[in-house]
């Protein structure tokens, strides 16, 4: 298995050379969960998956509530289906309020603080009100707990991992919080059997992956993580390639064309792995990731092969692309192809620069 029929895989399993899913909810279902601080690249990764959905249709899911963004894995946000968030969260939250118990000392926060903060959070957002985080931030202020600096993030990112609270649409520059126990009562499981629906979300969706990449997407112990997959090993299949240990679906059939799609920063395609080399190159890796940010990216054949801008205007979408090297005429006009996709997605015509 080389890296061409590696990357293949995983195009097919992550739903964006093989779509044939319905819903924005049954995108984000399928996936487990989806790479979320930006919210714009978040919708738009749904989006490339599910070429007969538009942004609206969307922020509309998410404004219903049936796609929900919170802190989950590696304490990140993330978007999940509102089904998937309480065994999740049950089997991540308590091992990221750990890892930050230093982090609670610097900022002093105390549990008593805590627990004050997710009372006044969660009573604010009663009866079905939503707030964004301007709101809730000057909230807390006028009850005496300070915001500064960075204990503003961590008292609502604590509240959220406790499962009071989550986000839904964005207005402006500020994601909006409702209550949790709006929703109906999401599916729960036992501790073992959401470490082996998380491995078989991310094998399923996202392999052939390794060992140490689930661990690096789940934010699970290593141990947990090995015992998730032993749970499922006759669900999927082992493959050995150069001494490393790979797992995937039985049948992953491979794409016979070469694809392009413009991708957002933070996809899934790269996310998801801590060794990215099979689709970036290490030498193009700073042109992507920059401070903890990464830039939209161009992948043509299962590589990645440039950048990409975007920017709206009134009567269209501007696309800026950026390649590592030329490319050739097939892949220039599948990455035509691509950003005409975009267009549709926004609804707006497209200029290709």
């Amino acid at each position: 298995m080389d890296a061409h029929i590696l990357t293949q895989h995983r195009l097919h399993n992550q739903h964006i050379t093989h779509q044939t899913l319905a819903t924005p909810v049954d995108v984000v279902r399928w996936l487990g969960a989806i790479q979320g601080q930006d919210y714009p690249g978040a919708k738009w990764a749904i989006g490339l998956r599910l070429p007969s959905n538009t942004d609206a249709d969307i922020e509309q899911a998410i404004a219903g509530h049936a796609i929900v963004r919170t802190w989950l894995l590696r304490g990140t946000l993330h978007l999940s289906a509102a089904e998937d968030l309480c065994w999740m969260l049950a089997l991540v939250a308590p091992r990221l309020i750990n890892g930050n118990a230093h982090r609670y000392a610097q900022l002093a926060l105390d549990e008593f603080t805590l627990t004050r903060s997710n009372d006044i959070l969660a009573g604010a957002l009663q009866g079905g009100v939503e707030l964004d985080r301007r709101a809730l931030l000057a909230l807390l202020e006028e009850h005496g707990i300070s915001t500064e600096g960075q204990r503003g993030v961590y008292l609502l990112q604590r509240a959220s991992l406790d499962g009071l609270i989550a986000q839904g649409v964005q207005r402006g520059q500020y994601g909006t919080f409702f209550a949790l126990d709006t929703l109906p009562p999401g599916r729960a499981l036992a501790r073992e059997e959401a470490l082996a629906e998380l491995a078989r979300r991310y094998f399923t969706t996202r392999g052939p992956a390794t060992l140490q990449d689930f661990v690096w997407w789940s934010s699970l112990t290593t141990p947990d993580a090995r015992a998730a997959i032993a749970s499922i090993q006759g669900e999927i299949v082992e493959e050995t390639v150069d001494g490393q240990r790979y797992w995937r679906p039985e049948v992953s059939p491979i794409e016979s064309k070469e694809v392009a799609a413009l991708l957002p920063g933070f996809d899934e395609y790269l996310l998801a792995y801590r060794d990215r080399r099979a689709a970036l190159a290490p030498e193009h890796e700073p042109h992507i990731k920059r401070g903890g940010m990464f830039a939209p990216t161009i992948m043509v054949g299962g590589r990645i092969a440039g950048t990409w801008q975007r920017k709206i205007k009134k009567r269209a979408v501007a696309i800026t692309l950026n390649s590592f090297a030329p490319l050739s005429d097939r892949a220039r006009a599948a990455v035509t192809s691509a950003a005409q996709q975009y267009g549709e997605y926004v609804g707006l015509p497209v200029e290709v620069h």
